[in-house]
């Protein structure tokens, strides 16, 4: 009898990834190559860097899935590879390969949408638990009732009514961001404050020693723009999915909070101290090799770390109002929570007390199932393994892939 194991390999932006995972509900491996170090010179993803580092790390780290798993290619059932959406020469790498194992060991192939796999990754940790819990196999909860998803991190925030029908999932689009994403508004906003890259693990443990009420950011209710007749703005996050129909009370636009901390910054004069700062700390010849928080705080004066409270207060807080708003208005009765920023300390807390107040559940993924990964790929293929859905060798990488409609 087919175990159900799945290979995934995750490629989509600056991680390299494969997984085992038995019938989307057990994780026998899971391996991440990260680019961190080799991106945070620059304050962010460098796209050519980033295929190259692929290159060299997708093999190594499919070998050591299978190895962890104590599998070969003959023991599995399929191998499933992220097609999009994300960056299209990093997305080739694992598409390319993948294609060619399925070939070679004669395996259907299967194409997963980078952000219904971040929705999966919620939906893995709860059969995990269920399972660790030893409360039977089959899963039934979690995988018989909709729920509206909030996908966060520093490529995409958006919202998402899941429905499972049948054992297969069905996505419909609530709402997202016509700008910056949430991840990346962090990103921006770290770098210049002069912080390292990823910005969002210094910004939330730094705003711990702020007052989040310093500066009183505020975001403004989008509105329709008459001059587009209903037609989406230009803008890079549009070409992903569309917005026309979408209430505009669900819709998120980062970018002018992001302006606003830069008016601030050069309203008080903190530019100097933010670029000597980033010198000290992260890029200059005196820099410590792995610096820690403490010394962040050493660098950083009360007013930057009351700016840091006060932007990350005000992000989480937008999160909080329009998905619940969503949940809501949809009668959902279970929110999803995941992807990068999810694995943020201030906006775990306060969707968990605000949940709790409301008699709305709230999951999220483990830390290491919220950044990206290969298991959670693993995850949603099985639904389409068990209904056929395969894709052929001409799969190519779609950088805009959208998800639901």
């Amino acid at each position: 009898m087919s175990r159900g194991l799945i290979l995934a390999i995750e490629s989509s932006c600056d991680e390299t990834a494969a997984a085992v995972v038995e019938r989307g509900r057990h994780t026998l491996s899971s391996v991440v190559a990260s680019q961190i170090a080799t991106h945070a010179r620059y304050g962010g993803v460098v796209p050519e860097l980033a295929s190259r580092e692929h290159l060299r790390a997708v093999v190594p780290v499919v070998r050591a899935a299978l190895g962890q798993a104590g599998i070969g290619l003959a023991d599995l059932d399929a191998i499933a590879v992220t097609s999009g959406p994300g960056l299209a020469g990093a997305l080739l790498v694992g598409i390319t390969y993948a294609k060619a194992l399925a070939f070679a060991a004669g395996l259907p192939l299967i194409a997963i949408n980078h952000l219904e796999g971040h929705i999966h990754a919620v939906l893995l940790n709860e059969r995990e638990a269920m399972r660790a819990a030893e409360l039977g196999t089959p899963v039934t909860d979690s995988d018989d009732e909709a729920a509206l998803a909030l996908v966060v991190s520093g490529g995409h925030t958006h919202l998402y009514l899941a429905r499972p029908t049948d054992g297969a999932w069905h996505y419909s689009l609530v709402g997202r961001t016509l700008d910056d994403a949430a991840g990346e508004a962090y990103d921006k906003v770290a770098k210049l404050l002069g912080l390292g890259y990823p910005g969002g693990p210094w910004i939330d443990a730094l705003a711990l020693h702020g007052n989040p009420h310093a500066v009183p950011f505020a975001f403004s209710q989008i509105k329709t723009k008459l001059h587009l007749a209903g037609k989406a703005p230009r803008t890079k996050a549009a070409k992903t999915a569309p917005i026309a129909d979408l209430d505009p009370h669900f819709l998120f636009s980062f970018s002018g909070i992001k302006t606003a901390v830069l008016r601030y910054v050069e309203l008080h004069n903190l530019r100097p101290e933010a670029e000597s700062r980033r010198e000290a700390l992260f890029t200059g010849p005196e820099a410590p090799e792995r610096p820690t928080i403490d010394d962040a705080l050493a660098t950083c004066d009360p007013q930057t770390l009351d700016l840091i409270a006060s932007f990350q207060h005000a992000v989480v807080g937008d999160l909080m109002k329009k998905t619940f708003a969503a949940a809501e208005a949809l009668d959902a009765r279970r929110v999803l929570v995941t992807g990068g920023v999810a694995a943020n300390r201030e906006l775990r807390s306060r969707f968990t007390v605000e949940g709790a107040a409301r008699g709305v559940p709230i999951s999220f993924p483990t830390l290491a199932l919220s950044t990206d990964n290969a298991a959670m790929i693993a995850a949603a293929a099985w639904p389409r393994f068990v209904e056929g859905e395969f894709a052929g060798q001409d799969l190519s990488a779609d950088p805009s892939l959208a998800l639901g409609g």
